[in-house]
């Protein structure tokens, strides 16, 4: 657990990619631009499905969502404002991440960074890190949210059920 008392944690078991998609929905509506959110995980834990849920929640359900993997950026222009989509799995230096404007993004929209690890700590201090890990059965998932300065409070709020730290 992290604690930190400037942070709140919360920590999920999802049943399947259904209830993963339900979570990347209920935390898209609570953004606000200039939001950052991380989403950390071993290739295959669900980073892309829950980012691909995240966009079509606050866009359109059929919204196609490719990987950013090879193009590095992908960005989409939605009623709560622009979401600027990142993998940044092939960064091999922090500096880099700066170079395909990750510094406009945070400053202009909202962030969804797949690998934020790859940025060494170089990102807002205020942020929700999502880190999604295999579950103890095939389609589960464990996720672990924390919330970061702005977001301590309204994740705190919007997750008083399932609170734990």
């Amino acid at each position: 657990m992290d604690a930190n008392p400037n942070t709140t944690v919360i920590e999920l078991d999802l049943a399947n990619e259904a209830a993963t998609a339900t979570l990347a929905g209920r935390i898209a509506g609570l953004v606000q631009v200039p939001d950052v959110i991380g989403l950390s995980g071993a290739l295959g834990a669900g980073k892309t499905a829950f980012a691909r849920a995240f966009i079509r929640a606050g866009g359109s359900a059929d919204e196609e969502v490719p990987s950013p993997t090879f193009t590095l950026i992908q960005t989409y222009d939605l009623a709560v404002g622009r979401i600027y989509h990142f993998d940044l799995f092939r960064i091999e230096r922090p500096d880099a991440a700066r170079e395909i404007g990750l510094e406009d993004a945070f400053a202009e929209g909202i962030s969804l960074i797949e690998w934020p690890e790859r940025l060494a700590g170089d990102w807002p201090a205020d942020r929700l890190e999502i880190t999604i890990a295999q579950g103890p059965k095939p389609d589960t998932r464990r996720v672990r949210l924390i919330g970061r300065g702005r977001w301590r409070d309204r994740l705190a709020t919007a997750f008083a059920e399932a609170r734990r730290g």
